[in-house]
């Protein structure tokens, strides 16, 4: 099979392109996620309004669908899978922010603020159970066997995680294998399994899995730049959000490489301690050693990694969304 070329007299895809493409899936699976969201306990349908109705972009389902395409589907289970997959990450947000006693969250309370760690870490658990009860219907034991597998691979993260809180010593090695679990999984899993539901043969699946778990590190690892340069205004959350939980991610890490050894004691410190007391010299230590380019840099190699995963799909405007979200992962700013 012979791959085209892109067309380089023509604009770049942007994620705007991206989003129209997805447009009339993505509006089903809306409908579908309202549809199965509903409970007859009043508290579940709050709380799960609650963090669906936040908004976001939608990207993980929007990846299912934007796959999908890309792999030649005409069915309608892409829509049931897209919705599963925004089951699963939004049950991981309910546990996230109690784990991490978050209080905001796109800029809103979350839901442990708003109703208490109890009742959000039942509902994230109400959200999973929806999420397999959802991927029974797909009547497929591969697509059973790629989700199971995800989300026991995101508690893995989870627990990973914890391990690391307030641990100056975690290096880029176990960051990464934090992130590859909690994050690059489920968009893994969410790419694979557009492909699974087109046929691709076994190469161009996982190839698109591929796709997916370099778009997952990219999209995280810019995700934690944003923490140190961004705002509650932008981002959703306040900048030092992550130091202030003792999570140690690949700027603090490069600026402890760094730093001369008085800023490093006052950098462990902060890790260990959680505290913000420090922010100004935290902030600093890391402008000034580079940090923030060289994660961003990091980022960058992941999602060009991304970009050539797909060079082995047949050309379309779906390959070409696909690309164009690898590109959004680096330039958002929220």
């Amino acid at each position: 099979m012979v791959i085209a070329s892109p067309d380089l007299s023509s604009p770049p895809p942007r994620f705007a392109d991206a989003q129209a493409l997805a447009a009339p899936g993505m509006g089903q699976v809306d409908a579908l996620i309202r549809a199965r969201l509903a409970s007859d306990v009043v508290l579940v349908n709050q709380i799960a309004e609650h963090i669906v109705g936040a908004g976001g972009k939608r990207l993980r389902p929007m990846l299912v669908l934007l796959a999908a395409q890309a792999a030649g589907y005409r069915g309608n289970h892409d829509t049931l899978l897209a919705a599963v997959v925004e089951f699963i990450h939004t049950a991981t947000l309910l546990h996230d922010d109690v784990v991490d006693e978050s209080d905001l969250r796109r800029g809103r309370k979350t839901a442990n603020a708003l109703w208490g760690n109890a009742a959000s870490v039942l509902v994230g658990d109400f959200l999973y159970s929806r999420a397999f009860q959802m991927m029974v219907e797909a009547n497929d034991m591969r697509v059973m066997r790629i989700l199971a597998d995800t989300t026991n691979r995101i508690a893995e993260g989870e627990v990973l995680q914890l391990l690391n809180i307030h641990n100056p010593d975690v290096d880029e090695a176990a960051y990464l294998r934090v992130i590859e679990r909690k994050t690059a999984v489920l968009f893994a899993a969410a790419t694979r399994l557009g492909g699974l539901l087109g046929g691709l043969p076994i190469t161009q699946e996982e190839a698109l899995a591929d796709y997916g778990l370099n778009l997952g590190f990219a999209f995280q690892i810019a995700d934690d730049v944003l923490d140190y340069v961004s705002d509650a205004g932008t981002l959703g959350k306040n900048i030092g959000d992550d130091i202030a939980e003792g999570k140690v991610t690949l700027p603090l890490i490069y600026a402890l490489e760094r730093a001369t050894p008085e800023r490093a004691q006052v950098l462990r410190h902060a890790i260990q301690s959680g505290g913000l007391d420090a922010l100004e010299t935290i902030l600093a230590a890391i402008r000034d050693s580079g940090a923030v380019a060289r994660a961003s840099a990091r980022a960058q190699d992941y999602a060009n990694a991304a970009k050539a995963a797909l060079c082995t799909l047949p050309h379309s405007s779906a390959r070409d969304a696909l690309a164009a979200l690898a590109d959004y992962a680096l330039q958002r700013d929220h």
